[in-house]
């Protein structure tokens, strides 16, 4: 057995200071359980694109084994190897041997984050995205001139402009969701009664973007679950739980927005903490382990993640029960890469999507691959994300669907905008929605 470069498989002593901190370093356990048998290759977007050892999964698991052993530093290829992975887990489902590459990721992008100084230009472009992002009354200030750039922006002579705007900055213009004022400034009920016997009592998160620009699924969902028997509250004082910064890094903003969540749940009377966003939910579903060693908030974070299910797990769980209208069409499923991967969760959306009379749910080729959303990924690698969008995209049209769904919002824009505009493009439980009422189904 060789490792990546073609060296054999190094056990050795420690051969310097290890080039990580004493802050939750990569657990030398985790990283030995690798036996770099190439599994995980041909699930790996950026091997698959580039077929660069090092931008594999055992290749940076490679670059960490060296760095804990202290033989390399993290700046230079150590930090470009590790920035140009997605996360999106599809080795941790690949791998044969169970290597939890989610934890080593997790544990090694706060270090650099703390550790590797970032080009100016790098610190800015992120520190924007991080001061918009996970706030939703900044999001909901912002959409207003979004939604005045939306209107110009269909002008021939701007639309061309746009579509010449470069790397990082053309990425974002070109993500910018379908903006409109009277769901941006929406707000969901704080209880919704069951239909019927109640069956199940629910808090949903809203979410950051998903409720100022996909507000439309968070409605849906209140009335899939109320519909299917559950009381729904959405407490007005939840915020950000974090996801998109623990993915990116941010440990310590990401962990405080963690506790903040949990105190406003764990008051609550409710059997499930429901999401309908992947990267959301998997991010909750960890915060037991992400604050295992706080003395203060570990039986909390504990307690809390043991509560939180993806909507698509709790309807499943429940059947169906609320009569549906058919939908004789031909839907595609893309397994969100934090929904499928990270959580586990594959068989529930599609049961769920089955349970709409005369639908023909199809499944697309190369599931395992990721779009190139990935959380901030399309917006702080554009190349290598339009390449998996391009490929996505091109696969969804392979099968010929009349729909394309998927669970998370990210995804919904990536393959909305390498689509074109060709498909509507929906959560599953829009779908679900638009069969219990009876109504047309929307586009997005």
């Amino acid at each position: 057995m060789t490792t990546p470069a073609g060296s054999a498989h190094t056990n050795l002593p420690q051969t310097g200071p290890s080039a990580f901190d004493e802050r939750r370093p990569p657990e030398r356990d985790l990283l030995d359980d690798c036996v770099h048998c190439g599994f995980c290759l041909p699930t790996c977007p950026t091997y698959q694109l580039w077929g660069e050892e090092m931008d594999s999964p055992r290749g940076r698991i490679y670059l960490m084994d060296l760095a804990e052993k202290g033989e390399i530093d993290l700046e230079g290829p150590f930090t470009e190897h590790i920035d140009r992975c997605l996360g999106c887990m599809a080795c941790v489902t690949a791998c044969p041997s169970g290597v939890q590459y989610d934890r080593l990721l997790e544990s090694v992008r706060p270090q650099i984050e703390r550790n590797v100084p970032r080009e100016r230009s790098d610190t800015w472009f992120r520190n924007a995205i991080f001061a918009l992002f996970p706030y939703k009354r900044r999001l909901r200030a912002a959409a207003v001139p979004g939604a005045l750039y939306q209107r110009i922006r269909k002008i021939p002579g701007i639309a061309a402009l746009a579509a010449k705007l470069p790397g990082r900055i053309g990425a974002m213009e070109s993500l910018l969701p379908p903006v409109s004022l009277r769901e941006a400034f929406a707000q969901l009920p704080v209880h919704t009664p069951a239909v019927g016997e109640r069956r199940a009592r629910v808090a949903l998160l809203s979410g950051c973007v998903q409720d100022v620009f996909f507000h439309r699924v968070n409605a849906a969902t209140v009335r899939v679950l109320a519909a299917e028997g559950c009381d729904v509250l959405v407490p007005r004082d939840q915020q950000c739980c974090g996801a998109l910064e623990l993915h990116a890094g941010r440990e310590d903003s990401a962990l405080a927005r963690a506790k903040r969540e949990i105190a406003v749940y764990e008051k609550l009377d409710v059997d499930h903490v429901v999401t309908n966003v992947a990267g959301c939910g998997s991010s909750m579903k960890e915060y037991g382990h992400l604050l295992a060693d706080d003395p203060e908030w570990a039986e909390r974070a504990k307690a809390f993640s043991s509560r939180v299910r993806d909507v698509h797990e709790v309807l499943a769980d429940l059947g169906p029960r609320a009569p549906r209208h058919p939908f004789p069409r031909k839907v595609a499923y893309h397994d969100a890469c934090h929904l499928g991967h990270a959580q586990q969760v594959r068989t529930q959306p599609r049961d769920v999507l089955r349970s709409i009379p005369d639908l023909e749910l199809v499944d697309l080729p190369e599931a395992a691959i990721c779009c190139g959303s990935a959380g901030i990924y399309n917006m702080v690698m554009p190349e290598a994300a339009s390449e998996l969008g391009a490929r996505k995209a091109a696969n969804v049209r392979s099968v010929e669907p009349d729909v394309v769904v998927t669970a998370n919002p990210g995804c919904l824009l990536q393959i909305g905008k390498h689509l074109g505009g060709d498909l509507p493009l929906l959560h599953p439980v829009q779908l679900l929605d638009a069969s219990i009422r009876g109504v047309p189904v929307p586009r997005s």
